[in-house]
């Protein structure tokens, strides 16, 4: 992918292009090659650049579907703190963003999370959230394979913290890492705040040494619901989080891709994963599982080194009306970002229709042509329009076999 962004682009002029592979227009956070300057616009917009260890990053609005935007240094002018960071007399830290203000404890722990736009707690009085617990898993049988229900009876909080310290505090985001050591294995987070997303991320790495245990976390969360919302391809699914019947007592660990979500009328949590499938919804406590290391057949299964990210999203209205599954797409697939500049039609391929992903672009198997796969994931009934950067002579439905299906049609590509 870099060569090919590469070869696209022309590094005689200064610039910095941003490409969305996503088939929306995208506003997210982008990781920039080196770059020395304060900012960046895109002729309209100045967009705050704040260095990092590993370079710098900054906040983009309006990247095309399926296409780029060129960015060209620009002066900033000064603006007040962003994060506002103070230690507390008992240890850990209190922290203002422009959505949250939050109390975390010695143990990198949320105490409490309190969303200022919607004037309401996240989580449950009492309770902590970013609570990482070890279970003792050792099922019956098929251990890299099953998760048995008495794997709840017998667990502990992950604490031993030896380092907690801000990494950065900035314009476009605050990162607190925190680093944690038990019988040798290593857990090391860097817990991202921004200052133009909701979303709070969890960007975790793990040197893991233990066998038949499960790593979990929880999120208590102060929603009221009798069911969770999960994401599948191409859709999602709702599950009780009661134990009323034997059904609803099995589904104590269930399967979700990049999101599951808790909502009431007005309000909802959900909370997303960028590898991570398994997750457990008891009550109020939204959890997810991230090792497993079982014994069997592999002995030393998820023992080494683990990267992955979750993250919590808060948000007012419902999953569908506040951007759930995009904000789970973009911690999916982040923005690329390519030294120089070049001059085609920006967006290749967009729907007018903001209930419509465009999932896949691709060349057809037997010939030239183009093969688009795109579906409705929130069970909106409605037209739709795709659009393309340059012309189209004709275009025909075809099965996943792209064997063509229907009459071949000419002009507005428009479909129900």
């Amino acid at each position: 992918i870099d060569e090919r962004l590469s070869y696209l682009t022309d590094e005689k002029e200064e610039a910095v292009t941003i490409w969305n592979t996503l088939g929306y227009e995208r506003n997210d956070l982008v990781e920039l090659p080196a770059f020395d300057g304060s900012a960046l616009t895109d002729g309209v917009a100045v967009y705050p650049v704040q260095k990092t260890a590993e370079g710098a990053v900054t906040y983009v609005k309006g990247i095309p579907s399926k296409g780029y935007v060129v960015l060209r240094s620009a002066e900033v002018a000064p603006k007040k703190e962003t994060f506002e960071i103070s230690k507390r007399p008992e240890g850990g830290f209190s922290l203002e963003t422009p959505f949250y203000s939050i109390v975390i404890n010695d143990q990198g722990e949320f105490t409490s999370l309190f969303d200022k736009e919607n004037d309401r707690q996240v989580l449950q009085e009492g309770k902590v959230g970013n609570e990482l617990r070890i279970y003792e898993d050792k099922p019956l049988c098929y251990s890299n394979w099953n998760t048995d229900i008495f794997h709840q009876e017998k667990s502990w909080r992950v604490e031993n913290v030896r380092s907690m310290d801000w990494l950065e505090k900035g314009p476009v985001r605050a990162t607190l890492q925190v680093e944690r050591e038990l019988m040798g294995t290593v857990i090391r987070q860097k817990i991202h705040f921004y200052g133009e997303d909701r979303r709070i991320d969890f960007e975790t790495y793990v040197d893991w040494k233990l066998s038949e245990h499960l790593l979990k976390v929880h999120f208590p969360v102060d929603v009221h619901t009798d069911e969770a919302t999960y994401d599948i391809q191409f859709g999602n699914l709702t599950r009780k989080i009661h134990e009323n019947t034997s059904w609803d007592m099995a589904k104590f660990e269930t399967v979700a891709h990049q999101w599951a979500d808790y909502s009431e009328t007005g309000y909802g949590v959900s909370l997303m994963n960028d590898c991570k499938y398994g997750y457990s919804a008891r009550g109020h406590i939204l959890g997810m599982s991230l090792i497993k290391c079982g014994i069997y057949p592999d002995y030393a299964a998820d023992q080494g080194s683990h990267d992955f990210t979750y993250a919590l999203y808060p948000h007012s209205g419902s999953w569908q009306e506040s951007g759930v599954q995009k904000s789970a797409w973009s911690l999916n697939n982040p923005l690329w970002a390519v030294a120089g500049t070049l001059d085609v039609e920006s967006a290749f391929c967009k729907a007018d229709t903001d209930h419509v992903a465009i999932d896949c672009v691709k060349k057809a198997e037997d010939s030239d042509d183009l093969i688009v796969r795109f579906h409705e994931y929130e069970g909106m009934r409605g037209p739709v329009t795709l659009k393309f950067g340059f012309p189209v002579a004709s275009w025909q439905e075809t099965n996943l076999c792209e064997n063509p299906e229907g009459e071949e049609q000419t002009g507005e590509l428009k479909v129900t």
